[in-house]
């Protein structure tokens, strides 16, 4: 079908749009769409799988980066046949800040209306927690931990809930001896903070992690920090600015393929998602989604 397959996550936001808003947005510029307000998790994966099973070959998806993951991993099996497209709406959308697109419902709406797509990779993860594509960026550490924290915080902080979670939980976060191996190598640091996997640029709204990552290359930007604690909140800024990459706490190299062990074991997240703990296998497909831009 060329009507658009709209699905909103009427919670993502500190300001969650309204379905209205966004049906009136897209009528605005002229397009044509089915769109469903589900109520959880587990039902939008329901919808968005019904929709590209009845013969949907677009689906938009209206939230933030979590949102969005959430949608590109149920539409994975169909491969490039189905388009996804991203209507902001979260505290955090990242993946559109790598393509330099708005950060505003009214105005991403108007791309819809373009043929313009881009083939870009994907990273089927696996943990004892199963399997999770992510189109963004994972980590295991304590990012992963300050994750878990900011989510219980109040959405009225905005992009705030990260950095605040993450200096709440930087100091009683434990050390890890970690191995990271690749087809090409193994990695082993002690006394690490974080690995990051990342298939993109930004993640934590707006931080400039991966500034040399590409959707396009087949590979993922490895990252290891290895420094200490009293080391991280200078790292910060940095990172927030994509220079960190010279510092030496920073350990960098790319991999197709890679597994991610860490003692004790880390908390591990992918895409603004909480999946579980290391050890977290991930291998890039490369080409594996047409992402409207």
């Amino acid at each position: 079908m060329m009507s658009w397959f709209v699905v909103v996550n009427p919670q993502a936001g500190r300001r969650p749009v309204p379905p209205q808003a966004v049906t009136e947005a897209l009528r605005f510029h002229g397009v044509e769409h089915h769109l469903e307000v589900p109520a959880s998790a587990d039902e939008t994966r329901a919808m968005v799988r019904a929709a590209a099973n009845d013969g949907y070959t677009r689906v938009a998806a209206v939230g933030g980066d979590g949102t969005l993951s959430l949608v590109a991993d149920e539409l994975a099996p169909f491969g490039t046949e189905v388009t996804l497209a991203m209507l902001p709406a979260g505290t955090g959308c990242d993946l559109l800040r790598t393509f330099g697109l708005p950060q505003d419902v009214a105005g991403a709406a108007k791309h819809l209306t373009t043929d313009d797509t881009y083939l870009v990779d994907m990273v089927l993860l696996e943990g004892q927690w199963g399997k999770r594509h992510c189109i963004n960026v994972s980590q295991a550490g304590v990012g992963a931990a300050a994750l878990e924290s900011a989510l219980k915080l109040s959405r009225r902080l905005g992009p705030a809930r990260y950095p605040l979670a993450f200096a709440g939980r930087l100091p009683g976060f434990p050390y890890a001896n970690v191995k990271v191996t690749t087809e090409r190598r193994t990695y082993e640091a002690e006394g690490a903070l974080a690995v990051i996997a990342a298939n993109a640029q930004f993640f934590a709204g707006g931080w400039n992690v991966a500034p040399k990552a590409t959707l396009v290359d087949g590979v993922a930007d490895m990252q290891v920090y290895v420094l200490r604690k009293r080391q991280a909140p200078p790292l910060v800024p940095k990172i927030i600015r994509g220079t960190h990459l010279n510092d030496p706490a920073v350990r960098r190299f790319r991999a197709a393929e890679f597994t991610i062990e860490a003692d004790p074991v880390w908390p591990f997240e992918a895409d603004g998602d909480l999946l579980g703990n290391t050890p977290v296998r991930g291998r890039v497909l490369p080409a594996a989604m047409r992402l409207k831009i």
